[in-house]
């Protein structure tokens, strides 16, 4: 495995058995991520793409095939190692933005510290820079419930910031969001990568979206399609939409 390898996935099957029934989402998938990569998984409702998040978020479990975070095997793992790697090398953008409604802006950021190492005035800094780095620095007092919803994207991405993970999982973030909303959102990724240095894995069904990456990897009934570089220099922002 080359050095700069991040993530290998090889011959990965994931099925669901319920009872009788047996139904394969990921039918021996392979392919490398090297890290400060952007890669967009694209493909329909049902490709397979959202159970690869799972299973590269450590969140699911793959049924047969190999999966190695950093050539370690993701088998080879402990619960506390996993439970850690999910805290501190990894964040997560949903679609949902599944933050707490009547909690703060600068509290739900600070949901990911309160599990951490980091001393109570540390923070609280470095909450503040996140939110600053979002565009919220007016909004911290607020409920989440009273933000709209490019902002409570914003606030998702600041919370996956705060314990600066090497990797960030986006699923379909700009799902819920009218047009420019989801630009705002993408060029904020996209920023983390080309600025930041983070390795950016994004779930999406749209070729808009997916063009911000460096990478669309095309998913089919739980297969690649196709795995091709992107050509961003001749990517119109103003061609995103819905």
């Amino acid at each position: 495995m080359e050095d700069d390898v991040m993530i290998e996935v090889k011959n990965l099957e994931k099925t669901y058995y319920n009872e009788d029934v047996e139904t394969p989402a990921l039918r021996g998938v392979s392919f490398n991520i090297k890290k400060g990569e952007f890669v967009a998984i694209m493909g329909p409702s049902g490709s397979g793409k959202s159970t690869l998040l799972h299973v590269l978020g450590f969140l699911d479990r793959h049924t047969k095939g190999i999966y190695k975070l950093d050539g370690k095997s993701m088998d080879d793992y402990t619960k506390d190692e996993i439970a850690r790697l999910r805290n501190e090398k990894m964040g997560f953008i949903f679609q949902q933005f599944n933050l707490l409604p009547r909690t703060t802006v600068l509290d739900n950021v600070m949901l990911p510290l309160l599990y951490s190492n980091v001393s109570k005035f540390d923070r609280k800094k470095i909450v503040l820079e996140a939110i600053e780095s979002v565009g919220l620095s007016h909004r911290i007092y607020h409920e989440s419930s009273q933000l709209s919803g490019g902002e409570k994207q914003r606030v998702a991405i600041a919370r996956a910031l705060v314990n600066n993970p090497e990797i960030i999982f986006a699923d379909e973030p700009t799902g819920n969001l009218d047009s420019k909303s989801g630009q705002a959102i993408m060029e904020i990724i996209e920023d983390l990568n080309e600025k930041k240095g983070h390795t950016i894995i994004l779930i999406t069904h749209e070729t808009y979206t997916a063009e911000y990456s460096q990478r669309i990897i095309r998913f089919l009934d739980g297969v690649i399609e196709s795995d091709e570089k992107v050509n961003r220099r001749h990517r119109a922002h103003d061609g995103f939409r819905k």
